[in-house]
């Protein structure tokens, strides 16, 4: 039998999905009045009869029928990252565009083609131009067997094309409704021989491939299969959403405890959002994820660590390690395990050695050139500012001058971070594609409530270890502004610039964990209701963005 009360709040949801549906239906219908593009309302129709069956079924697997939380996290993280997949079209998300060369660049390799042109530029098929150029604007020459981009009065630099998606409008969607899955090529490349190459305008991101790999055999298998550009970039999409769902699942089932937390943090608009795009991020996060999860379950339910959670260990650090350095102090979660348990100091010293050894020969491999010039450079440029900034060595001599930018970022910036973290700017850090205030209000304060202690709940994080991972979340967010301060901040600049809330999602569901107290005691455990509430937030922010989209003429 299911008690009224978890039937009331599950109704409760989809009658509020519902209406609210019905609200942004007319939203849409205002855009569509405008463009005259009838089938955008067969596409918000679509999208809201989705969400609400998402809704629906996570509802009934959250509060009537209460199956295993990693389970219902693989229904919904793969459910909502693919309606986030259908509002956020091919290279929207924030820097995806090089993410999706850099991807490309890897397929090269895997299929055994050649990667670059004689100066360094990434190949890709001459109709896969249609992401980086929508209105086949490129005037090209053929040389050696390869597209390149002829410099014309009408773009000096060879660079003429508009990149799919870099501003979410309305004719993003128009251009997508016309290439479809079945039209190749755009402009003159549609009658391009198949397996015509060209070259792209786009670098790719110099970091372990591994970030890329799962995007790349997503792009390989669209390449196999012949898919159009489309069907090509959501293929490798498609690949890093699986990664993504399936490494968090992983997590939520190795974790000893708060495991409702990280569904929370996997379930926020700005993590789905990522998750469902070509973006490195999607490795780090889910990484670090399964590296927090098993530093957990080895501190307070294994009685033994063994070689093979040792190299474990390891090689996650050594994977998510050159994608970001900041993120080098979560290393100190394995601290947290006792001594006793790796059989003495010998073996712990030992131990030790190995998962930082693993994690250093990564970033030498990946990062040397970089930390080099960090380490070395006395001057500094700011390409986008077109003005000096500040290296490390002027900082060190500069002490007070640090803090006091440390301080101004903190005090002006911390609702910036707070926003971007949830679900604001969504998009390519757009701020009209954002999550309202008072959602990203109740998302935080769900957060929360998933933190908090419950009836009967051991609290196992306390004293000093509670400490430690605070300062272990604290120096990955200082890092992350130090790293932001040198490679993007102009001189004149009184705070930091270019740091954004959504790098502090790797580390946030470990410092919600440790935020469980003795003094906010919950009576009641309302977890899964507080879930449920998350989905119907998501359902509702897709079906918002869409229709704002709509309107964006």
């Amino acid at each position: 039998m299911v008690c009224y009360k978890p039937k009331t709040k599950y109704l409760t949801g989809l009658a509020a999905i519902l209406l609210l549906g019905g609200w942004h239906l007319k939203m849409t219908n205002y855009g569509i009045a405008e463009s005259g593009d009838t089938w955008l309302r067969g596409w918000y129709l679509s999208l809201f009869v989705a969400s609400m069956v998402v809704v629906a079924v996570a509802g009934y697997l959250l509060l009537l029928k209460r199956r295993k939380i990693e389970w219902i996290y693989g229904f919904c993280g793969l459910a909502f990252g693919l309606l986030y997949m259908f509002v956020f079209p091919p290279m929207s998300a924030p820097d995806e565009v090089s993410h999706y060369i850099s991807a490309y660049e890897l397929s090269d390799k895997i299929m055994g083609q050649q990667a670059h042109d004689d100066e360094g530029h990434i190949l890709v098929r001459a109709e896969d131009w249609y992401l980086e150029d929508v209105y086949g604007e490129y005037s090209f020459i053929q040389k050696d067997n390869i597209l390149r981009i002829e410099t014309s009065e009408q773009s000096q630099d060879g660079t003429p094309g508009a990149l799919l998606g870099q501003t979410l409008t309305e004719e993003t969607y128009q251009q997508m409704y016309d290439q479809g899955f079945g039209k190749h090529g755009n402009g003159n490349t549609a009658d391009m021989a198949a397996g015509t190459m060209a070259y792209s305008i786009y670098p790719s991101v110099r970091t372990t491939p591994l970030a890329y790999m799962p995007q790349a055999i997503g792009i390989t298998l669209a390449r196999l299969l012949n898919l159009n550009s489309l069907g090509l970039a959501y293929m490798g999409r498609l690949l890093n959403l699986l990664f993504f769902v399936a490494m968090t699942m992983l997590a939520i089932r190795i974790l000893p405890f708060g495991k409702e937390v990280l569904f929370g943090v996997a379930l926020l608009p700005m993590t789905l959002h990522l998750s469902a795009s070509y973006s490195y991020d999607v490795m780090i996060m889910a990484v670090l994820f399964v590296f927090t999860a098993m530093c957990l379950k080895l501190a307070y339910e294994k009685e033994k660590v063994t070689v093979r959670d040792l190299l474990v260990l390891a090689l996650l650090m050594a994977v998510a390690g050159p994608c970001k350095m900041v993120y080098a102090p979560m290393l100190g979660l394995c601290l947290l395990i006792s001594v006793k348990k790796f059989g003495g100091w010998g073996r712990w010293a030992l131990s030790a050695s190995m998962v930082l050894a693993a994690w250093a020969a990564a970033m030498v491999l990946v990062n040397s050139q970089i930390i080099a010039g960090y380490a070395t450079e006395t001057e500094n440029y700011v390409g986008w500012a077109g003005e000096a900034g500040y290296s490390l060595t002027y900082l060190i001599h500069n002490p007070w001058k640090l803090f006091k930018l440390f301080y101004n970022t903190v005090m002006w910036q911390a609702e910036h971070y707070h926003m971007t973290m949830i679900g604001a700017y969504l998009g390519n850090v757009d701020q009209v594609l954002d999550v309202p205030y008072l959602a990203v209000v109740l998302l935080t304060v769900s957060l929360l409530l998933l933190a908090f202690r419950k009836p009967g709940e051991t609290l196992v994080l306390t004293g000093g270890k509670r400490i430690w991972i605070w300062l272990i979340c604290a120096a990955c967010a200082g890092v992350t502004m130090l790293s932001m301060l040198i490679a993007w901040t102009p001189i004149s600049s009184v705070i930091i610039n270019g740091v954004q809330g959504r790098y502090f999602l790797p580390f946030l569901p470990v410092f919600l964990m440790s935020c469980k107290n003795d003094t906010l005691v919950l009576t009641k455990n309302p977890d899964r209701m507080i879930l449920y509430v998350m989905c119907c937030v998501d359902a509702y922010a897709l079906l918002r963005i869409f229709s704002i989209v709509c309107m964006r003429l």
